[in-house]
């Protein structure tokens, strides 16, 4: 994917890059695949706000993309558009199986209109093909990730990632994900073969406020900047330091370094080596 810049007509175009969009073959969405959210801007039903940074801004309707494929094993599906999504950071695609049913499924770097893919047990080592993790080769890059047996793609899902698949051992699968992270994942979960569609993602520069606003995303206020009742850091005038040997979140606990994670969490047996390169499982 190409990324297009802007002429430097104001100092906000300056430095704007934004999509070429050369990839989609149609502008309009499949209507039937397609459902309106209400926004909320972060609030809740009293009206108070949960969630900061959001508001309402660009109507825009959610497309229901496949994320389960149990119910189409064996069934071998034509590639017929590929689509911009404004819920996601990755392209999709609408894809036709041979029942006639159509689906939107997340579309890999590499995917063009009239491509077949299919999900199976044991399919051909081809990008957007899904299959077993147990029976992909070591070295091969897979996203749309199960972490359970017979639940649905959870991880690995956002533009441009993929995972590695590091080792087949008993029944499990090591998968170093795109964090770094390295997981056992059992054998009968399924992957799909490939990388995330819109690799430049993560190139793209937003530019002026205006443009995050008409996401979605209103400004982040600096903490210092803000009264007492508001922020642990809040009332130092003139921006002076926050006066306490480290930083803290607005509900008090450490901003920096402190472990969010449960130590019970009962995933945790599953990793074998953290982002961070320490091993867990001996």
């Amino acid at each position: 994917m190409a990324i297009k810049k802007f002429n430097p007509t104001t100092p906000g175009r300056r430095q704007m890059t934004g999509y070429t969009f050369e990839e989609l073959t149609t502008s309009k969405p499949y209507r039937n695949l397609t459902i309106k959210l209400q926004k909320h801007a972060g609030r809740n039903n009293s009206g108070r706000i949960t969630v900061r940074h959001q508001w309402g801004w660009v109507a825009q309707r959610y497309r229901l993309v496949d994320f389960y494929f149990h119910d189409k094993i064996d069934i071998e599906a034509k590639v017929e558009t590929i689509e911009y999504d404004p819920y996601r950071t990755a392209y999709i695609a609408l894809v036709c199986y041979r029942d006639g049913e159509r689906r939107y499924v997340l579309a890999h770097k590499d995917m063009k209109v009239g491509d077949v893919i299919v999900t199976k047990k044991e399919a051909g080592l081809a990008s957007g093909n899904r299959m077993e993790i147990g029976n992909i080769p070591v070295g091969m890059q897979v996203y749309n990730l199960e972490l359970i047996v017979n639940s649905w793609a959870s991880s690995i899902r956002s533009a441009g990632t993929s995972g590695l698949v590091f080792s087949q051992e008993w029944e499990y699968s090591q998968v170093k994900m795109p964090s770094g992270e390295i997981r056992l994942v059992h054998k009968k979960c399924y992957a799909t073969l490939g990388q995330v569609s819109n690799i430049d993602h993560n190139q793209v520069v937003i530019g002026k406020a205006w443009r995050s606003r008409h996401m979605g995303v209103r400004p982040t206020v600096l903490w210092k900047s803000m009264n007492p009742v508001d922020h642990p850091h809040g009332w130092w005038e003139g921006h002076s330091p926050i006066g306490m040997k480290a930083p803290k979140t607005p509900w008090g606990m450490p901003a920096l370094g402190y472990k969010t994670r449960s130590r019970k969490k009962i995933t945790n047996k599953w990793i074998l080596k953290t982002r961070k390169g320490k091993l867990l499982i001996k």
